[in-house]
């Protein structure tokens, strides 16, 4: 049991500096949209091993952008919700995890892809709100001219969350079909 929780760790801890890798991939637009390919990996880890699990890598994530000196800090409340907050959120991309799992296991690709895709969706949602609730509070001032915060917020997250989400989607049901037992731990 131990053994498990310690090579579940190490999976978490894997997948959150493949995930910071990705993030220097610059796929930017301007200074608030973006899309995260590091959502891959959370992704992976969280169909994998489940709620408390992405929960964790999004956490080590979250961390490592100040390590790696990625992370833009206006203050401290804003890198707290920005970087611990939305990327703990990740948790709930593995809500549907064991419905992913069971359909993968039983050769039921199609259901196992839906099931992804939905808790792909939340995962990214969750993630993205606290962004959004971050760019209301602290990002407001650099709103298109005739924009309130709350509008460009949701417009510039929602977008990022969006695409992101998108090509993510596209590449974990990539993954599902040609390496099914990335999803599928012993």
């Amino acid at each position: 049991m131990q053994n498990k929780r310690l090579i579940i760790l190490l999976e978490c801890a894997i997948f959150a500096a493949v995930a910071m890798v990705l993030s220097f991939i610059p796929l930017d637009i301007g200074s608030s949209f973006s899309i995260s390919l590091g959502m891959i990996p959370m992704y992976v880890i969280a169909i994998r091993r489940g709620f408390w699990a992405a929960g964790f890598a999004g956490l080590l994530w979250g961390l490592l952008h100040f390590l790696t000196g990625k992370a833009y800090i206006l203050m401290p409340s804003q890198a707290i919700i920005e970087y611990i907050l939305a990327f703990s959120f990740i948790a709930f991309s593995g809500v549907f995890s064991k419905q992913v799992r069971i359909n993968l296991a039983a050769n039921k690709l199609k259901e196992a892809i839906q099931w992804a895709w939905g808790t792909m969706i939340i995962g990214g949602v969750a993630r993205y709100f606290w962004h959004y609730v971050a760019g209301v509070l602290f990002w407001g001032a650099y709103a298109f001219k005739g924009w309130g915060a709350q509008l460009f917020s949701i417009v510039m997250n929602g977008a990022s969350c969006l695409g992101t989400v998108v090509v993510s989607g596209i590449i974990i049901s990539i993954l599902l079909k040609t390496s099914p037992k990335l999803f599928l731990p012993k």
